[in-house]
């Protein structure tokens, strides 16, 4: 068996790996959109074409719905692909949405053609539970069976492993794809726990060389920086995914009220995103894959992604109308809107509108990749330049970085899931990171098999 990778291999977005099982068969991980410098820099429809045969896959299986993850499948089913797209219940229930949001930004408003492509999407899509085999090819010659765990990345997230046994064979290989791995401690969702076994693994290093904040030290920093915005007459503008750390804050954001019992009596929580607003509501009617903790608090009647003072914004006018008045007012507030890395949606209007105010801030929870307005002023930081739209602004607003509520396990979480293998693994591949990620997790794995930093 071979592994390809057709994006997501030497950066952090674009993921999509083939476990080539023979000449005529074989397996897709993945098929995201690319972000940022990665795969070249013009944002065209031909950087995301499908460069690669498709009539030999026998499945799709998505980790999960982020779009750096599964934003290319209307370009892969333009291209040919007939087959089944394998994913966990949750995230079927995610992914339409996704595919709805990146058809109306990337290729057609079209309502009548986007609902024909979502219903072949979900003629398409196989919900599989967590923890269970199930066969993906059986032939004379071998079995492939699949297997879904959980992730702790995103809700519905999962990693892959896949188990191909030739006839005859007691034992067969065990592939397994990491697809993002989430944070011990982050909130609504369980830890991720290493496979048993992988003969071969391929390995997120999104945060291969660094260390995240603790829960303790996120939240002290979180409540500091509202706390500042909230004396200035500020508004906290968090950039955040549509999916995950939208549902991730927002629970952290009520148990702050919660025990500040009116500490910020006048503090409004704005969820900028209709699509957020939409995938919170999923999130809501999924709580049966939520964590204890989470559970815990609904059995205390507390409502952690749906509390008082938080508010949604729906309609492009009232956007506008938000973004007017937070700027004008000095009313406390925080605002997460989409997008994460600030390479479009509404977070662009607010940042036009306060990055030169020293009231407001800048608040980054999520990775930033390189090539992207969200890395530019994380980099260039209070006092320097940025260029957004083709302006040119001096960032007077205040600018932090929070990386422990990133969705992404950090170096030693990364580190601690391949020494959690009870049968390690022969060879690892590193992908989904930077050079400088990927390079220091190859150095701290490789006393214990051969690591491959660059596939």
């Amino acid at each position: 068996m071979q592994i390809h990778h057709h994006g997501g291999a030497t950066g952090v977005t674009g993921s999509c790996h083939r476990l080539q099982i023979t000449p005529q068969q074989s397996l897709l991980i993945d098929c995201g959109l690319f972000q940022g410098a990665d795969h070249g820099e013009a944002d065209t429809l031909e950087r995301h074409r499908i460069d690669f045969p498709v009539d030999d896959i026998a499945a799709l299986i998505v980790t999960h719905v982020h779009i750096d993850h599964i934003g290319r499948l209307p370009h892969l089913l333009a291209a040919g692909y007939t087959g089944p797209i394998l994913c966990s219940t949750p995230s079927a229930r995610l992914l339409p949405l996704v595919i709805e949001d990146a058809l109306k930004i990337g290729f057609t408003r079209d309502h009548d053609l986007i609902e024909r492509f979502l219903a072949t999407v979900d003629d398409r899509l196989q919900p599989l539970d967590y923890d269970r085999w199930t066969t993906v090819i059986s032939d004379p010659e071998r079995e492939v069976r699949v297997r879904l765990q959980r992730a702790g990345h995103i809700l519905g997230s999962a990693y892959v492993e896949i188990d191909v046994r030739g006839a005859g064979e007691a034992r067969g290989e065990r592939v397994v794809f990491s697809g993002d791995l989430g944070a011990p401690g982050a909130p609504l969702l369980p830890a991720p726990e290493p496979p048993t076994r992988a003969d071969r693994l391929v390995l997120e290093s999104t945060y291969g060389d660094r260390r995240h904040e603790g829960r303790e030290d996120r939240t002290a920093r979180l409540r500091n920086t509202i706390e500042r915005a909230h004396t200035n007459g500020g508004t906290v503008i968090i950039p955040a995914f549509s999916i995950g750390r939208t549902q991730e804050l927002l629970y952290e954001l009520e148990a702050m009220i919660h025990a500040g019992e009116g500490e910020w009596p006048q503090l409004d929580i704005i969820v900028d995103s209709p699509l957020a607003a939409r995938f919170t509501e999923v999130y809501r009617e999924l709580r049966p894959f939520w964590d204890a903790e989470a559970q815990q608090r609904l059995e205390t009647a507390r409502h952690p992604l749906d509390f008082d003072s938080l508010h949604t914004v729906d309609s492009h006018e009232e956007h506008q109308r938000m973004v007017a008045m937070l700027a004008a007012s000095g009313r406390p507030a925080v605002v997460l809107a989409a997008a994460g890395m600030c390479t479009g949606g509404r977070v662009v209007n607010y940042l036009h509108a306060m990055l030169e105010d020293e009231r407001h801030h800048i608040l980054f929870v999520g990775y930033q990749a390189a090539g992207t307005p969200g890395r530019a002023i994380q980099q260039a930081g209070q006092g320097g330049q940025v260029e957004l739209d083709g302006h040119r602004y001096t960032i007077q607003a205040g600018v932090d970085t929070i990386n422990g509520y990133s969705a992404h396990a950090d170096a030693q979480d990364l580190r601690d899931f391949v020494h959690g293998i009870e049968q390690p693994p022969k060879e690892i591949r590193l992908v989904h990171g930077d050079p400088e990620a990927r390079h220091a997790l190859a150095e701290s794995l490789q006393h214990i098999t051969r690591i491959i930093p660059d596939p």
